[in-house]
């Protein structure tokens, strides 16, 4: 099956994960797989708030300030 003409459109990393999982893989590679992604995925979630911390010039202090106010 040529995976690009699928529609909806699948994104990139959608289309490369149905080429992975099109083989007969153990479950315990599954596992593996899942648990890879998910490190990736937090990984790359706590380099845009790093980003985002940075940015607006965030402090320890300032959050304790600001959560004092509410």
């Amino acid at each position: 099956m040529d995976i690009s003409s699928v529609h909806p459109p699948l994104s990139n990393i959608q289309a490369e994960l149905l080429k992975i999982f099109s083989a007969d893989v153990p479950d315990e590679h599954l596992d593996e797989l899942k648990s890879i992604i998910s490190r990736f995925l937090l990984d790359k979630a706590r380099e845009k708030a790093d980003t985002a911390w940075d940015e607006k010039g965030y402090s320890d202090e300032k959050l304790r300030k600001m959560l004092e106010e509410k």
